[in-house]
C-alpha cells in the first residue's frame, strides 16, 4: 500500500493492471473522506495533492465545478466524495462500506444526504472563508447537529452500530477539524468526541492525513 502522498503505483485485480488516480485538496474534507476510503480497502493507487488556492488548469476539465476530490480510473472520471467512495465500495467490496441490505443501504444513503444538507453546507461556508456573522452562524449550525446526533454514541460505537461503515467515513473530516473552525461542543457532547477518538485510531484514517491536515489539531 502507499504511504505517502503523490506516488504512482499501477496494481493487479482480477487478473489486469488497474489504476486509481485521486484529485486530492491538501486540506480538503471531502477530499479527506475518499483517501480514508482507499487506505480503509488496502490497495494502492496515486493522489495528486491539488492546492485549492492554485488549482491546476485540467481539473476544470475533469469536473465542471472546478472542485476537488476527482476520481481518474481509465476513461471514468468521477466527482463529488459521496459518488467516488459508493463507487471505490462497489468496485473492491471488501471491507464492505455500505451495508449490503437494500433497506439499510438506502437509510445510509439518506443520512449521507443528511450530512450534506445539515452540516457540511456549513463546512462549505466555513471552508470558503466566511467570517464574521456568516461563519458564526455556520459554527452554530454545525454545533447543534453534532449535539443533536451525540446521544447515539452512548449506546453504540459507530454510525450504523457496532461495523465503521460509509457513514463515520464522511462525517470524520468534520470531526477532526473542529478545532480548526472553532467549534467547541462543550460537556453535553462527550459521546460523539469520544467517538471521533475512535475513528482517529484507526490505521486508514491516519494515513488518509497530509502534513497540512495533522497541522490542524494540537
Amino acid at each position: 500500500m502507499l504511504q505517502s502522498h503523490g506516488l504512482t503505483i499501477a496494481i493487479s485485480r482480477d487478473n489486469h493492471i488497474t489504476m486509481m488516480t485521486l484529485y486530492s485538496g491538501i486540506t480538503c474534507p471531502f477530499s479527506q473522506r475518499c483517501r480514508i476510503v482507499l487506505f480503509e480497502k488496502g490497495m494502492d493507487f496515486e493522489i495528486i495533492d491539488v492546492d485549492i488556492h492554485n488549482k491546476p488548469e485540467d481539473l476544470a476539465v475533469m469536473n465542471p465545478y472546478n472542485e476537488v476530490p476527482v476520481l481518474v480510473e481509465r476513461d471514468l472520471i468521477l466527482h463529488e466524495s459521496n459518488i467516488i467512495n459508493e463507487y471505490i465500495d462497489e468496485r473492491f467490496p471488501h471491507p464492505q462500506l455500505m451495508p449490503a441490505d437494500p433497506v439499510m443501504r438506502a437509510r445510509a444513503r439518506l443520512f449521507l444526504f443528511r450530512f450534506e444538507q445539515e452540516l457540511f453546507a456549513h463546512v462549505k461556508t466555513l471552508e470558503s472563508g466566511a467570517t464574521g456573522k456568516e461563519a458564526n452562524k455556520a459554527r452554530e449550525a454545525i454545533r447543534e447537529g453534532l449535539t443533536m446526533i451525540a446521544p447515539i454514541f452512548t449506546k453504540q460505537k459507530f454510525m450504523l452500530g457496532d461495523e465503521f461503515s460509509m457513514i463515520d467515513v464522511a462525517i470524520a473530516p468534520l470531526m477532526w477539524r473542529l478545532e480548526h473552525y472553532g467549534i467547541d461542543l462543550g460537556k453535553a457532547s462527550a459521546p460523539i468526541l469520544k467517538y471521533a477518538e475512535r475513528i482517529f485510531q484507526r490505521q486508514a484514517f491516519i494515513d488518509s492525513l497530509t502534513p497540512a491536515e495533522k497541522a490542524m489539531r494540537k
